[in-house]
């Protein structure tokens, strides 16, 4: 049943893969063909602090890594317009369509890396990662071995940014073992100010037309808290009676710390922090308000409050 469940899994991700890779190729469907057309639209550059955080770590001798389940061509889009034509010179090695969150859990049926010719994947899989490049598919394993060699050290240290917790958190840390910081934009919605990096890079790429625009709809931003299922952090439970509340960490917020290092709403909250600062990190010891930066959500804060 296990390996049936296993197959079912891998041909849902292949279908998937094989849709988003043939959509955007031959401009199917709505979507890709609008962002092709008009990125800017859609997409939101980098703010100058994150390039030059990016490229303050490349020269501090860092390896830096980019891995997305998006394929080549969409990537290489989405980077151009928010780091630049020539984002490629960031990275070290650079990861599309790998799948995650098998690319981390597929142990012993890991995928192997291949090569790339114009945006199309080689037939042959690579036994083994021996440079730095940019593949496609592939396993940590592999990437863990070339990290190897490439810093010299026998255990390399792996610091992982993402936002999702299926195919970036809970793998990463649960099989990679890597450090792993959750970008959570929900805490924005409760009391966390944009940083001043964000709120300016907003003010030069936000076209006149669109400020304001969900509150001329009548919509919320994003990560405001939402009127139907609360709080993203603390749920707020009725007693048996209905008299009494009492409040609880949702599963979300759960899974952030049990998976994640630490969480920031976005990357420019850290972007522009000396390279050797110390963050505090989620730890069963700890309040549950420590792991959060630059500071914990509004919700997190009165549950703790309330308990003392």
């Amino acid at each position: 049943q296990s390996t049936e469940v296993q197959s079912w899994h891998q041909c849902v991700q292949l279908s998937n893969c094989l849709c988003a890779c043939v959509c955007f190729t031959d401009d199917a469907g709505t979507y890709f063909p609008s962002v092709k057309r008009d990125p800017g639209r859609y997409l939101q550059p980098c703010s100058d602090s994150v390039k030059t955080w990016l490229h303050s770590m490349k020269n501090a001798g860092k390896v830096l890594l980019l891995i997305t389940s998006s394929h080549s061509d969409y990537c290489r889009l989405i980077c151009e317009h928010i780091l630049g034509k020539d984002f490629e010179e960031l990275f070290d090695v650079i990861i599309t369509n790998a799948l995650k969150p098998g690319f981390f859990s597929l142990v012993p049926q890991q995928r192997p890396f291949r090569t790339l010719v114009n945006d199309v994947e080689e037939s042959e899989g690579l036994p083994s990662l021996d440079k730095p490049g940019w593949y496609s598919q592939g396993n940590w394993p592999h990437l863990h071995e070339l990290l190897k060699t490439m810093t010299g050290k026998p255990e390399p240290k792996v610091v992982y940014f993402g936002d999702s917790m299926r195919s970036d958190m809970f793998p990463a840390s649960s099989f990679g073992k890597w450090e792993t910081v959750m970008i959570v934009e929900e805490m924005e919605g409760e009391g966390v100010p944009k940083s001043d990096a964000a709120k300016s890079n907003e003010a030069q790429v936000e076209p006149l037309e669109k400020k304001g625009k969900f509150e001329e709809q009548g919509m919320k931003s994003p990560s405001a808290i939402s009127n139907q299922w609360g709080s993203y952090f603390v749920d707020v439970h009725q007693s048996g009676g209905g008299d009494e509340e009492s409040q609880k960490l949702t599963w979300c917020c759960h899974c952030i710390h049990k998976y994640s290092t630490m969480a920031i709403p976005s990357v420019e909250h850290i972007a522009d922090l000396p390279l050797d600062y110390k963050f505090p990190r989620f730890s069963p010891d700890k309040p549950c308000t420590t792991g959060y930066y630059p500071r914990p959500p509004d919700s997190l804060l009165k549950r703790c409050e309330s308990m003392s």
